[in-house]
């Protein structure tokens, strides 16, 4: 256990941010760091619902994603120890940031540029599955960047950074957060 584990007391860390912007990788890289289990509630979503996202997205509909998304991060938010990388959409549900602040939110934020580069291939994203993939990650940040805002912690992504330094970044950022504010209380059980 790190001084930096033993400051933040079991709060759960929650990474927000748009899709591509690094939230899985650099999330098993800090829990790693911190002695945290890791969790990415997509691929928690694909597991409990049988199925990929696009798929739940084709027969289901966004609307009904959400609903499993707020459920997953429910019942992850009961837990303590947990470095959780979230859906770039999460933080559309109001819902969902009474969950999200039971710890410590941290917005991975990328330019529009370097996201684009990084999802130019990706087949698994059902809301670029469009022609002009750089004008819809534009038109999503644009909806989503007040609620991203309102994170704990703002950490930015370059191209140049390698996942490390993006990890290293953050706990940097947590060290600060931590010595200049109070942390929310993690859940008694479990």
């Amino acid at each position: 256990m790190t001084p930096l584990t033993e400051e933040l007391k079991g709060v759960n860390l929650y990474l927000i941010g748009m899709m591509g912007a690094g939230k899985t990788s650099t999330g098993k890289l800090l829990a790693q760091s911190l002695g945290y289990r890791f969790f990415d509630t997509d691929a928690l979503i694909e597991q409990v619902a049988g199925q990929s996202i696009n798929e739940m997205f084709a027969e289901m509909g966004e609307s009904e994603f959400r609903r499993w998304e707020t459920q997953v991060l429910a019942e992850l938010s009961a837990y303590k120890n947990l470095a959780i990388a979230t859906g770039g959409g999460i933080v559309v549900n109001p819902m969902n940031w009474s969950y999200l602040h039971h710890g410590l939110v941290i917005w991975l934020d990328a330019p529009i540029q370097l996201l684009t580069q990084r999802l130019e291939q990706a087949q698994n994203r059902p809301l670029l599955q469009v022609v002009d993939r750089q004008q819809q990650l534009t038109h999503l940040f644009d909806q989503r960047q007040k609620l991203y805002a309102q994170a704990d912690i703002k950490v930015t992504i370059t191209a140049d950074q390698t996942r490390s330094q993006a990890a290293e970044s953050i706990l940097e950022a947590i060290a600060d957060t931590l010595k200049s504010q109070q942390l929310p209380s993690p859940p008694s059980v479990h």
